[in-house]
């Protein structure tokens, strides 16, 4: 069982950057697919950025050219470095990460852009 605690959420003012981790309990060595997703107030979860292990990278339109998945394996993290933040962006962030014994959730980091 692995478990994912997102961190790094907070009040940015528009136009301002923040960078989210998310630390895995164990090691994400095994891991096939990373990605970030959020769900605003009264929307549907979207997947913001996907990464392939060894493959691609994948962003939504809406956050291409501002928004970079990353990880570091040694650290058994996942990041997303958000920059040119705007209010649209308001939103829970959660991570998730695939391995071949199943898929795994974080509970989730709250992002609030104010204008």
């Amino acid at each position: 069982q692995v478990q994912l605690v997102e961190s790094g959420g907070g009040l940015v003012q528009a136009g301002g950057s923040l960078r989210l981790s998310c630390a895995a309990s164990g090691s994400i060595f095994r891991a096939t697919v990373m990605g970030w997703y959020r769900q605003a107030a009264g929307k549907q979860r979207e997947l913001v950025a996907g990464l392939v292990v060894g493959g691609s990278t994948n962003y939504a339109d809406s956050v291409k050219g501002r928004f970079t998945i990353s990880r570091d394996a040694v650290k058994s993290t996942v990041y997303l470095q958000m920059n040119s933040l705007n209010p649209e962006d308001t939103a829970v962030y959660y991570c998730n990460v695939h391995f071949p014994s199943g898929e795994y959730w974080g509970k989730g980091t709250l992002v609030t852009v104010s204008s």
